[in-house]
């Protein structure tokens, strides 16, 4: 698939625990410490979280072709994990789902979104900027499996 903006039907939906294969195949596709069945069956059992996929109609069946987590804590959103399936990488979804993020939290009161992000994620940080976050701080050797730190980024704060 190209880097052309979707042509297809795309719908925001509910995550439901059939489209954990799916989900899945994304996150080990996406990053080298995916989450697990466990992770995400916790995140759908949680009141606090929202968890969203992205649809999409192509070549004649329903495929998820991104998702987002976050938890709306207090008076703040808080991203948990956001990821797109290759194919349709570079084609608007993650932002899709970031603006869906901001609007659900608007509709209960909150404006502050916060999330970490790995120092060496180069292209999600690019994204959060376009979507009005700034670099607010620094988690030393958060990422336990690089001993990475992570970036702390804030919007609408």
């Amino acid at each position: 698939m190209s880097s052309k903006k979707i042509d297809h039907q795309v719908t925001i939906d509910l995550m439901q625990r059939a489209d954990l294969q799916e989900i899945l195949a994304i996150e080990r596709e996406s990053f080298a410490s995916p989450w697990t069945v466990g992770m995400f069956t916790q995140e759908l059992e949680n009141q606090l979280a929202q968890c969203l996929v992205i649809r999409i109609n192509y070549e004649g069946k329903s495929v998820i072709g991104a998702y987002i987590i976050f938890r709306l804590i207090a008076d703040e959103a808080h991203l948990h994990n956001l990821a797109v399936k290759k194919e349709f990488k570079r084609q608007g979804l993650a932002r899709n789902l970031m603006e869906a993020m901001k609007d659900i939290a608007m509709q209960v009161g909150i404006s502050a979104r916060t999330l970490e992000v790995r120092e060496s994620n180069k292209e999600a940080i690019s994204l959060y900027l376009k979507c009005g976050f700034v670099v607010k701080g620094r988690r030393p050797l958060y990422y336990t499996d690089t001993h990475e730190d992570a970036l702390i980024m804030w919007a609408g704060r």
